[in-house]
């Protein structure tokens, strides 16, 4: 039975009714998963590849990753903090570099690293335009990394955007932490938070990785779940 380990930031990581509607993507994964397939969440909010490095959150990780399995890795959102030297990474040095120590963990033990590109934040400038997205150097980084390294990746940044896009600024509000005071009983303040998500974008951004497992075809495609509407 393969293990997913998967480490990233908040947009990834598992939540519990005290950060409740917050759901991650790491945290619905599973639903496009054939039952064998166990997914191991380690990612972790406002994580950046070099503090999550720092804080040995990569040990346990490495300590328990085996031959076969996959470690799914996505960050970028905390690594380009500039005013938080515990956090900030420069795009094509620093980022790329702990990228490879990821890749390197997997590597080492057999098992198969996947470089995911970081999820978009809601960015709109009106109804339907985005702005420039802040991630697209990581995003442009982590690509540069998969492709000296041989590593699949899989471009969550570039397929939220159209999603995004297609939703309009109003409709994708019910992906996001973003809704008017009172809707929540323990989140009774309004929140208009454009990064992290609620249950319904958990699961969008959720198949979109799953599309793009399937398209990269084989190993990774034959995790997923059979006949799904991707």
């Amino acid at each position: 039975m393969a293990t997913i380990f998967w480490a990233g930031d908040s947009t990834v990581q598992y939540n519990d009714i005290l950060t409740f509607p917050q759901t991650g993507i790491g945290q619905v994964m599973n639903l496009f998963l054939k039952p064998e397939v166990r997914v191991e969440n380690h990612a972790k909010n406002g994580r950046s590849t070099k503090s999550f490095i720092d804080e040995s959150r990569l040990t346990p990780i490495y300590d328990k990753i085996t031959a076969g399995d996959f470690l799914f890795i996505q960050f970028g959102h905390n690594d380009e903090k500039k005013e938080d030297p515990t956090r900030f990474t420069e795009p094509f040095s620093t980022y790329m570099e702990n990228l490879e120590t990821f890749i390197r963990v997997a590597k080492d033990h057999s098992a198969y690293p996947v470089l995911i590109t970081p999820l978009e934040r809601r960015c709109f400038m009106d109804e339907k335009h985005l702005g420039i997205g802040a991630h697209s150097d990581y995003v442009a980084a982590m690509k540069q990394t998969a492709e000296k390294n041989n590593v699949p990746l899989v471009d969550l940044y570039s397929m939220s955007r159209m999603e995004l896009k297609k939703a309009g600024e109003k409709n994708s509000r019910r992906w996001y932490m973003f809704f008017p005071e009172g809707e929540y009983k323990n989140h009774p303040e309004k929140s208009e938070d454009n990064t992290h998500l609620r249950y319904d974008g958990a699961v969008n951004f959720a198949s979109l990785i799953a599309r793009g497992l399937r398209e990269l075809g084989g190993i990774y495609a034959d995790m997923l779940l059979d006949d799904m509407n991707l």
